[in-house]
């Protein structure tokens, strides 16, 4: 939105000419009817309304770049945004191998992303990365299209697909663009996108572990510890860990995921609750440092 609205500032000078120019050839236009108007007047057949000249035709010149692109900023003020769309994709049309396209593939991208149509400002923004990776706003085109699917992540219990894309690109921002004006911004979002994820697996696995099928939920909880530790749904991923380790009689698994649960999170109300089923079976806590679940989070510096 900033650059979009940088090019509308830059671009507010050329404005008043554009439009000028506009009731010029609005004001031309209807001098020509008025008078086509009179001269037919008296011949006008309404059974024939196809008699009298025939229809001439014409090569209507390319519209100048600048009046192109002043008349796709003027639609944006106006939130027009399907109509600023159309003018800035004509750009792209009309004006090929230019920064005229460079800047019209930029705004179309824009102007589809304002106006909800999501999947077209992600096919334009993957457009312009083809075309212009070296150019100044790549990094706006690559937080275009993350925004695009992030605004599509649908709830919880469908599938995620967008939510990955819009995570995998927040991150790839992070990774080559973090001193961007879109860094922190996709920081946010990332987490947001990763939590979305994660809770996901977290959903399929509690329906595992009500089915009794302990060895697929404990595949499920175990993708969260390994994607997603820094989200919310770690604490809660290490007690479904206990309570399906325990119901297949792995204690040693059972055990770690308390101990690493109560080290890296003592006041959890999941803590409590794996050490009481601990505590329920004539167990304490304790980390075996040889487990998966252990050597997870020392890698990744949680433990």
């Amino acid at each position: 939105m900033n650059d979009a609205s940088n090019m509308i500032e830059r671009r507010a000078t050329v404005l008043p000419r554009a439009a000028a120019r506009g009731f010029r050839l609005a004001a031309a236009g209807a001098l020509a009817l008025s008078a086509s108007a009179c001269s037919s007047a008296d011949s006008f057949n309404p059974l024939n309304i196809f008699g009298g000249e025939k229809y001439k035709t014409e090569i209507v010149p390319d519209v100048p770049a600048d009046d192109l692109y002043n008349q796709g900023l003027a639609r944006l003020q106006k939130k027009d945004y399907a109509a600023a769309a159309k003018k800035f994709a004509d750009l792209d049309k009309q004006y090929p191998y230019s920064q005229w396209q460079r800047k019209g593939l930029m705004m179309t991208t824009f102007s589809q992303y304002q106006a909800g149509s999501y999947d077209d400002a992600i096919a334009s923004a993957k457009r312009y990365i083809q075309l212009y990776p070296s150019s100044p706003d790549i990094s706006y085109a690559y937080y275009l299209e993350a925004m695009s699917y992030y605004n599509q992540i649908p709830e919880i219990s469908r599938d995620q697909d967008r939510a990955a894309k819009a995570a995998e690109l927040f991150a790839l921002i992070l990774e080559k663009y973090p001193k961007s004006e879109y860094a922190e911004d996709a920081r946010y979002k990332l987490q947001v996108a990763r939590d979305q994820l994660a809770g996901k697996e977290m959903l399929v696995g509690r329906y595992y572990l009500n089915q009794h099928n302990y060895a697929a939920a404990i595949n499920r909880f175990r993708e969260v510890l390994a994607k997603y530790q820094t989200t919310r749904h770690t604490e809660e991923a290490l007690m479904r860990l206990t309570e399906a380790y325990l119901a297949l009689g792995i204690t040693n698994e059972a055990q770690t995921a308390a101990a690493v649960l109560g080290h890296n999170f003592p006041d959890s109300v999941w803590y409590k609750d794996a050490y009481a089923r601990l505590q329920s079976d004539g167990l304490e806590p304790h980390e075996d440092q040889g487990s998966w679940i252990s050597k997870a989070f020392h890698k990744m510096g949680l433990g």
